[in-house]
């Protein structure tokens, strides 16, 4: 009896654990560039059991779902798309290289280029700072161009390249603030073959439908496990009447 009790807990709090990742992913479908984490249950055999069938139930991330979202048109000069694989590298707020597919791009007061949360965003020196200036275009290879203050309008002057990555997926792992990063800490070199989409943003990877599908098969399971625990006490009720008439 203790063993089921204790199966039908870790499965619920596993069940719990997992709708937990659903929700996230619910609450970030509309969020740019996002890419959906994916959760797969595991069994785990229960030392002593008298039975193989008897196993708990254990929650394990396998990683995120790395397929492309839908691309949509703004038309805004620093909204960009990554075409394809690819990710943009920022520095995150720990001082680290982080890459992230979120290319709504916009200049702080000090001309310094960050994602809309005020990443900055990385070239081929360190964080990338604009000059004065007017016309700003951002080729598809990610080099930001410009007519400074003062010059005549002949022609853009070019003032550096987006640091634009398309490491191994398998060599990447989830932050909590969401970024992604190298697994071994060590920065991502340069892909010259990532290519950026301008005047849009990719949308998040999260099929709703399939998401609330998936809430509302954890709530099932959820209330299975309840009432699992519900008989283990109706029978431990049962068998302290039995002992108590002996």
């Amino acid at each position: 009896m203790d063993r089921m009790i204790y199966t039908a807990m870790t499965g619920a709090k596993h069940i719990l654990d997992k709708q937990a990742t659903a929700s996230n992913n619910l609450a970030n479908a509309t969020t740019t560039g996002f890419r959906a984490q994916v959760d797969q249950f595991r069994a785990v055999p229960v030392q002593g059991a008298p039975l193989p069938t008897r196993a708990f139930v254990v929650d394990s991330t396998t990683g995120s779902d790395f397929r492309a979202g839908a691309i949509q048109h703004t038309g805004r000069d620093l909204d960009m798309a990554v075409q394809g694989r690819g990710w943009l590298a920022v520095q995150a707020a720990d001082g680290s290289e982080a890459y992230t597919r979120n290319g709504s791009l916009r200049m702080d007061e000090n001309g310094i280029l960050q994602t809309h949360n005020g990443l900055n965003v990385l070239g081929d020196g360190g964080p990338m700072s604009i000059p004065p200036g007017r016309n700003l275009a951002v080729a598809k290879d990610g080099t930001v161009s410009l007519v400074p203050d003062g010059s005549a309008a002949t022609g853009l002057t070019s003032i550096g390249r987006m640091k634009l990555v398309n490491p191994n997926e398998a060599d990447m792992v989830r932050g909590d603030d969401g970024l992604f990063r190298m697994k071994d800490g060590k920065p991502a070199p340069v892909d010259p073959n990532v290519m950026l989409i301008g005047g849009s943003l990719e949308s998040s990877n999260v099929n709703v439908v399939d998401e609330m599908v998936n809430m509302i098969s954890l709530a099932r399971q959820f209330e299975m496990q309840m009432k699992l625990l519900q008989h283990a006490e109706n029978n431990d009720s049962k068998a302290a009447q039995l002992l108590s008439m002996n």
